[in-house]
């Protein structure tokens, strides 16, 4: 059975742009996967017949903002089935419709049936990071986030932010396929951002990817004073790696993430490429 990635296009407030069309396509070329893209449009619930009484055109603003968004994913839709044809990859395509506060857990519901998620990510954008985080949190698949603003990255060479933990371990797993493709891999080790149970960890997991015939070497860092995602983004980047695999932290609490303080980081200010597992 052929494996496909997900690239869900939100289109409300704003939409992503035609740079996560390039980025996708390169995933899948990369890969050799088909593409499945979904437009995400947005449905606003009715509201009550005071409501409408005290705010005039308020239902017709609401049918405006509904067909604009229609009219976005339509668009990249069509966008990208194009590059697709171009790029001789296999295509399929379709919309979902959700409420704006539950574009996440739709996008979560929707990359339970894919191997990969490709999500494109803007400062600006919430909407793109609401449906990241539904998918990094909710789906039980990795999320390859992609910064829309920034120049494209190749993924010859490839750095894992190691750590020993769990989620660190299922990144490493879920990046398989990017990894046996990859030309080197450097295990990148933050060596004073928190506690680590020993000093050679980073050694050991670059000796274990050696052993499987992947070209593996261990390099430690210091975080100083950088944000910590800010620190291992700048450091991959400084190593020549256009990917970054790394562990999701954090859980749902009433709906709301609590994050640990590398994936917000990379939530919030993407500037590479980053493989997201939890």
């Amino acid at each position: 059975m052929r494996q496909d990635i997900l690239v869900p296009f939100v289109t409300y407030p704003d939409a992503n742009t035609d740079a996560l069309v390039d980025r996708a396509i390169a995933v899948a070329t990369f890969l050799g996967r088909d593409i499945h893209a979904v437009a995400l449009e947005v449905d606003i619930p009715d509201v009550s017949n005071l409501v409408s009484r005290l705010l005039i055109g308020l239902p017709d603003m609401i049918r405006r903002t509904e067909a604009d968004s229609r009219a976005r994913g339509a668009a990249l839709l069509g966008a990208i089935e194009a590059a697709a044809t171009r790029a001789g990859i296999r295509f399929a395509g379709e919309s979902a419709s959700a409420e704006p506060a539950l574009f996440g857990d739709r996008a979560a519901e929707l990359a339970r049936y894919h191997d990969l998620s490709v999500v494109g990510l803007s400062a600006s954008n919430d909407s793109a990071r609401m449906v990241a985080e539904g998918i990094v949190f909710g789906s039980g698949r990795p999320a390859l986030l992609v910064p829309e603003a920034a120049p494209p990255g190749a993924f010859d060479r490839i750095a894992i932010a190691w750590d020993g933990s769990r989620v660190a371990a299922r990144a490493v797993t879920d990046a398989q396929p990017f990894l046996e493709r990859a030309g080197e891999i450097v295990v990148l080790t933050v060596t004073d951002d928190k506690p680590l149970a020993d000093a050679g960890l980073g050694t050991r997991l670059a000796a274990g990817l050696a052993a499987r015939g992947l070209t593996a070497r261990a390099v430690s860092a210091l975080r100083g004073n950088r944000p910590i995602a800010a620190a291992l983004q700048a450091d991959a980047a400084a190593h020549g790696a256009g990917l970054l695999v790394m562990g999701g932290y954090g859980h749902s609490r009433l709906r709301d993430f609590v994050l640990g303080g590398a994936t917000e980081g990379v939530l919030s200010e993407p500037t590479m490429s980053v493989l997201l597992s939890h």
